[in-house]
């Protein structure tokens, strides 16, 4: 790899901490975790669409299965989301948002796609470039 290339994954880098930073921030001024907001997050993508069982939620938010049922039961005390029983798997827990957790998330939903909007330019501007490194076979390029 060339300087050039360091630069820019530093740069990469210092962008996306940047934003777990304001995220967690966000998330902190509504009293919840980064990881509690990636929670609700993740459960109101799949809203509609499947059941998010504390397994699945698991899986997407890439934690084990104990840590997932101890942020549920945190998140579920806080009165944002509801445990029932999976009608077509008893075994399983199905986790769905409570209207105060789809509040919350939509809020902070909101503030995360105005940051990244606002970040979308210097994103962009490494993807492509990584895009174009790896099109010319991992050679650098300096254009962006």
């Amino acid at each position: 790899m060339e300087d050039g290339e360091f630069r820019r994954l530093a740069a990469f880098r210092s962008l996306l901490r940047e934003f777990q930073a304001f995220s967690e921030q966000a998330a902190q001024r509504h009293g919840l975790t980064s990881l509690q907001y990636q929670s609700l997050l993740a459960i109101k993508a799949c809203e509609g669409e499947v059941r998010v069982t504390v397994t699945a939620l698991a899986q997407a938010l890439l934690v084990k299965h104990n840590s997932a049922v101890g942020l549920v039961d945190r998140i579920e005390q806080l009165g944002l989301v509801a445990r029932r029983p999976d009608e077509t798997d008893r075994r399983s827990v199905v986790v769905e948002l409570t209207a105060r957790g789809k509040r919350i998330v939509a809020k902070l939903a909101a503030q995360h796609r105005a940051e990244l909007r606002r970040i979308a330019p210097q994103l962009g501007r490494h993807a492509d470039a990584f895009a174009k490194a790896v099109d010319m076979g991992g050679a650098a390029t300096e254009a962006a």
